[in-house]
């Protein structure tokens, strides 16, 4: 009398959600800007000339506005040559090779610069990169 009604199998099928996820991730792939933020508030002095490629590793020395020394985005104990020399040794951990980068605010005391640059020589890095922005960017 009664006939038992087979029961269908319920399949969900993932490959158009994955083809969506995929898309997705495309999309923020491509419209993410990679901008290099810092948390130390700078304003870098202005310089024409061509931006230098980034680099993965690099030992960078900031000196903001009151003259205090962040190395890589670490705040220094002290302004003491001696304090940074041992900070720039310590992020750059025997590699002779990695590029050094000052990044001092247009309103550093040039003292504070000096002494960043005295102690990048003194560590061993004889060759370094002052930061700067183009003039363009400043009236956008």
């Amino acid at each position: 009398m009664f006939q038992q009604r087979k029961k269908q199998e319920v399949s969900v099928n993932l490959t158009p959600l994955i083809d969506v996820v995929f898309l997705l991730l495309i999309f923020f792939m491509v419209s993410t800007s990679f901008n290099r933020e810092t948390q130390i508030k700078l304003e870098l002095p202005e310089a024409a000339g061509d931006p230098l490629d980034a680099q993965a590793e690099v030992i960078e020395i900031s000196v903001d506005s009151e003259g205090r020394y962040f190395v890589n985005a670490r705040p220094i104990v002290n302004t003491q040559v001696e304090t940074l020399i041992k900070a720039i040794k310590i992020v750059a951990n025997g590699n002779k090779d990695l590029p050094v980068i000052i990044s001092a605010d247009a309103n550093a005391p040039y003292q504070s610069v000096v002494t960043a640059m005295d102690a990048s020589r003194k560590s061993g890095y004889f060759n370094f990169t002052m930061a700067t922005r183009n003039p363009q960017e400043s009236n956008q």
